[in-house]
């Protein structure tokens, strides 16, 4: 069968990633046709926006979030297309709908699919948040303040218990920890955390997991781990996704035990012109070693390079990304790994702006540091995760090196 649709790249997924690719390969070839194949109904939107600031900045709107990627780079931007088959000898993928695309070169930033919980299926008062679609029914949810139990104590479901919590729902937090955040931030600052959701008046409930649940009209019903059940109007989980690399696993391409795509230093995969980049992408990170990162200073920056590389350049992914999180106006960002298990090294700088250094089991190598309330840090901290290892017994300035 010959292709239908011929394009010198195709990106598959429509993303953050997606997006910055399509615009990386503008800036070396200005005349190549690009097809972006999205399975969602939108095209590509920042999706930290859509637990942050469309929620708390009542000046920023759907317009001011717009990535345009169509009309700043004149990709042919194909919506609800869901590829199901790839050929990397033939160099076609084939639609759902039984289309079938041919391309020079192709890049997978599928990125990936919400955890969910079994039994408690996706619906319209049962939201596993992730998309611009998600957000446009969350809205609507939440103009009537109804009772929302949140579910999930990481990124996405601390952002989104805070945006609705401050926008008139009465909100209920569920989650595996004894405090919020203890999985990911020392003791002191876990407390804290946890402190500023109940000052704003979020309902959390520790140590529990949601095992299940139903709908029944306009209730949800989400079932605990305890044997207890939470009655709700909207039920909003977020536990985090799995990567999306099932197209690439079908094509042979080589695979992580997680399901994510292996790719070089160039973001190339197993398969002569397939590319990876993203959520979906586990890469060679020149300080953290080989990773996979799920925020968008990765999803941007590596989307961009994979963009550039399609197109020719022949740089390598250098980029040591960080991630972030902002609620109630308290930010913190991170690089690395943030393991409150092993070994900590805090340095309070006064009573609200902290550096925590996270090292190994053996304390003689950071392999990870938070920024709580420290601005312009970053580049600190990446210095500090290259200078490996450190010498056994050392202070702190000798350790880690002062940051803040």
């Amino acid at each position: 069968m010959s292709a239908e649709h011929r394009f010198d790249y195709v990106i598959v997924g429509g993303g953050m990633s997606a997006d910055a690719a399509a615009k990386g390969i503008r800036e070396l070839d200005r005349d190549g046709t690009i097809a972006v194949l999205g399975e969602e109904p939108t095209p590509p939107f920042p999706r930290p926006a859509l637990s942050k600031k469309l929620w708390t900045d009542p000046d920023f709107g759907l317009d001011d979030a717009a990535l345009a990627t169509a009309d700043s780079t004149g990709a042919s931007v194909r919506l609800d297309t869901a590829v199901e088959v790839l050929d990397a000898e033939a160099r076609t993928v084939t639609t759902a709908a039984g289309e079938q695309y041919a391309y020079g070169r192709l890049l997978l930033a599928t990125g990936g699919r919400p955890r969910q919980v079994a039994g408690l299926e996706p619906g319209p008062r049962v939201l596993y948040y992730r998309t611009l679609t998600d957000y446009h029914r969350l809205r609507e949810l939440a103009a009537s303040h109804p009772r929302v139990t949140v579910v999930g104590g990481g990124w996405i479901g601390t952002e989104i218990a805070a945006a609705l919590v401050q926008n008139g729902c009465t909100v209920t937090l569920v989650h595996p920890d004894g405090v919020l955040g203890a999985s990911f931030l020392a003791p002191t600052l876990a407390q804290r955390y946890e402190d500023l959701f109940r000052t704003h008046g979020v309902q959390l409930l520790p140590g529990r997991r949601a095992t299940g649940g139903r709908s029944e009209g306009d209730a949800v019903h989400v079932d605990l781990d305890d044997g207890t059940t939470l009655d709700s109007d909207v039920v909003v989980v977020g536990l985090g996704i799995e990567p999306a690399g099932e197209l690439a696993t079908a094509a042979g391409i080589t695979t992580a035990d997680d399901g994510s795509v292996i790719v070089d230093s160039h973001l190339a995969t197993s398969a002569p012109g397939v590319w990876a980049a993203g959520d979906v992408a586990t890469y060679p990170d020149r300080i953290l070693g080989r990773t996979r990162v799920e925020h968008v200073d990765n999803a941007t920056t590596m989307g961009t390079v994979a963009g550039r590389v399609l197109a020719g350049s022949g740089e390598s992914y250098d980029h040591t990304p960080y991630f972030y999180s902002e609620v109630f106006g308290t930010r913190f960002e991170a690089i690395g790994t943030l393991d409150p298990s092993a070994p900590l090294v805090e340095d309070h700088l006064n009573d609200e702006r902290s550096v925590v250094y996270h090292l190994s089991q053996d304390g003689r190598k950071v392999v990870g540091v938070l920024l709580w309330q420290v601005e312009d840090g970053l580049d600190e901290a990446r210095t500090v995760l290259a200078r490996q290892p450190v010498a056994t017994g050392a202070g702190l300035e000798d350790l880690v090196g002062r940051i803040g």
